[in-house]
């Protein structure tokens, strides 16, 4: 079950990046800079958690690599929370639906924890346009649930 976490993990947190990546080319949809993710968590050793205005706080030494790798680290960390809920019988035989729940809501992460550590508030309420911002965050964690979902689906295929 850990191969299938991780495959699954990488896998959804990659339809999630090339879903972003079209956005951006197809329509110029600005996506999240993952070396801010690295900066936030490049200043935990400092005892520092909440931010201002996380693109004014210094730069950390290698905040992309290591915001990069968290991101990828909680795909496969929320991969696992699927597998941990809906158990072996799901990643043998995949559906929708857990894999769509789960993506959905993994949207409380930024909502709750990231946004208002980087400074732009609860569920983006100190952004320009939170609705616009909430609504970005939704079809992009939708997008890793439906990552999860095909993932899951190329990894049964492996048995």
């Amino acid at each position: 079950m850990i191969w299938h976490g991780a495959v699954i993990g990488l896998g959804a947190t990659a339809v999630m990046d090339l879903w972003a990546l079209l956005q951006r080319r197809l329509f110029g949809v600005p996506s999240l800079d993952y070396a801010l993710v690295g900066r936030w968590l490049g200043h935990f050793p400092r005892g520092r958690f909440r931010h201002k205005a996380i693109m004014a706080a210094p730069p950390v030494a290698g905040e992309r690599v290591l915001g990069w790798a968290a991101h990828y680290a909680i795909g496969m960390l929320f991969a696992a929370l699927l597998i941990g809920l809906w158990g072996p019988a799901w990643v043998a035989d995949p559906t929708p639906g857990p894999a769509l729940i789960i993506g959905v809501g993994t949207v409380v992460v930024p909502f709750l924890i990231m946004q208002p550590a980087f400074g732009a508030g609860l569920a983006a309420s100190r952004t320009p346009q939170p609705n616009k911002a909430r609504f970005r965050s939704l079809v992009a964690h939708a997008s890793f649930g439906v990552g999860l979902y095909l993932a899951a689906k190329i990894s049964a295929l492996w048995g």
